[in-house]
């Protein structure tokens, strides 16, 4: 029974693979970068709207997040020489550029090399002028690579807030708002360093609902939250005991009006100002639907924007699953049912695991017995602290980790979901993708 099981979901499997890697194709960053900017003779072309380059006595390109090497080769092919210089700063090891400085910083908790990156970019920012273009290639990421503490905070007091928020089961969203509240570039700080220069941003989104202010804390563009959210973000999650005195003492002041805000859309010209958004969870999304579609399946794109508790979304998208195999909606079989978004865990054991492992685990126990298979990745290949993508499972995922004497509750109880998968062979393991569009879920029912 056991391996007319296996051989059942075997060539699933291979298609839900092959699906995820679609999803990965059509967020490549020099893609992305590519398909969206054209250049015309002097005449720079980016969804319509044109940039005289004549214009400019100085070119600058500043890339910074998991995406930036790729999205920096994509510009750097179109403006070749045209490009003063810039700075490239990433999580991964030395690229070779042809006209832009590469710099390996720190992900996710920052460091030095997060300090050190940010003065460089300072340094590039200093020298732009009115008659300069300054062209920004922003990816999720960027938060922890670049970091300049507010005066009177320190490095140690960003990484222990850092790692209070991460640990808390905090969603991106939340944790940016904190973060942009306690440094001097993030929340439209390196915009402001930027003007009065022509700015372009070109962003590949990594957060829900594409919020500008959110994709690495919003360094580049106006941000729309304040001191008191902040404050809320660490009450709503009980973690005050957790965050260094002196950031807890410096949100209250800026509570009170005693700081500075962040950086707010009315406090300078926006004409000089585009931001576009070259990149997405929902174009993943679409080009799995198309694989999908080559393989035989229905499909159903359910949301590029869900979030919530892994577990418990996992719960939620089982349920889905069952409607199709049993009525036939709200797609019929077989069926691909796709969806992008970004879940979050609420650590209470002292396992190891990614929110789209522990998602795998919790669907594992759903699905058992039924003739379903879900793959749970996220698109950087990095699944919060561990060294995969996520994993994949099916019907009989949990029956074979009894064989082997493992308990799928036990496992999840402890947050321990890598441990599960590994012991089964079902963690999927990329490698650094160079691109970073959320997570993907791709569910098939025969």
């Amino acid at each position: 029974m056991h391996n007319k099981a296996t051989m059942l979901f075997k060539k699933t499997r291979e298609n839900a693979l092959e699906i995820f890697n679609e999803a990965i194709k059509a967020a490549n960053p020099r893609r992305c970068i590519t398909e969206n900017v054209k250049l015309k003779d002097r005449t720079l072309l980016i969804n319509k709207k044109e940039y005289d380059l004549d214009k400019f006595k100085s070119i600058y390109v500043i890339s910074v997040g998991k995406a930036s090497v790729q999205m920096a080769k994509g510009i750097e092919g179109i403006l070749r020489d045209k490009i003063t210089g810039g700075i490239v700063i990433s999580n991964k090891k030395g690229h070779k550029l042809s006209k832009l400085q590469f710099y390996s910083s720190s992900h996710p908790i920052p460091n030095e090399k997060s300090l050190n990156a940010a003065d460089k970019i300072l340094q590039i920012l200093n020298k732009a002028k009115e008659n300069d273009l300054v062209i920004f290639l922003i990816s999720g990421g960027g938060s922890a690579l670049i970091a300049k503490p507010y005066q009177g905070l320190s490095l140690q007091d960003l990484k222990k807030t850092t790692e209070a928020l991460l640990r808390s089961g905090v969603d991106k969203y939340g944790l940016n708002i904190v973060r942009k509240h306690i440094s001097q570039i993030k929340g439209g700080g390196l915009l402001e360093k930027a003007l009065p220069a022509t700015i372009i941003n070109l962003v590949l989104s990594n957060v829900v609902g594409d919020k500008l202010d959110a994709i690495a804390s919003g360094p580049t563009v106006p941000d729309t939250t304040s001191f008191e959210d902040s404050c809320r973000v660490i009450e709503a999650l009980n973690v005050e005991h957790r965050i260094p005195p002196s950031v807890l003492l410096h949100l209250e002041d800026g509570r009170r009006g005693n700081i500075a805000e962040t950086v707010k859309k009315d406090s300078f010209d926006t004409n000089n100002i585009q931001t576009f958004i070259v990149g997405n969870n929902m174009i993943s999304l679409i080009s799995c639907e198309n694989k999908a579609r080559q393989f035989g399946y229905k499909t159903f794109i359910l949301t590029s924007q869900i979030s919530g508790e892994s577990r418990e979304v996992a719960k939620v998208v089982a349920g889905i699953a069952f409607d199709i195999e049993r009525f036939n909606m709200p797609v019929k079989k077989p069926a691909c049912l796709i969806f992008g978004g970004e879940t979050y865990v609420n650590l209470k054991g002292t396992g190891k695991g990614g929110r789209n492992t522990e998602l795998a685990l919790s669907f594992s126990m759903e699905i058992m017995n039924h003739n379903i298979v879900g793959l749970f990745c996220d698109t950087d290949g990095i699944d919060g602290p561990i060294n995969a993508a996520g994993a994949i499972c099916d019907g009989n995922s949990r029956i074979r980790a009894r064989e082997l004497g493992i308990s799928a509750r036990e496992h999840l109880t402890q947050n321990n979901s890598y441990e599960f998968f590994k012991k089964l062979g079902d963690l999927i393991v990329t490698g650094v993708t160079g691109t970073n569009v959320m997570d993907i879920g791709i569910v098939l029912i025969n």
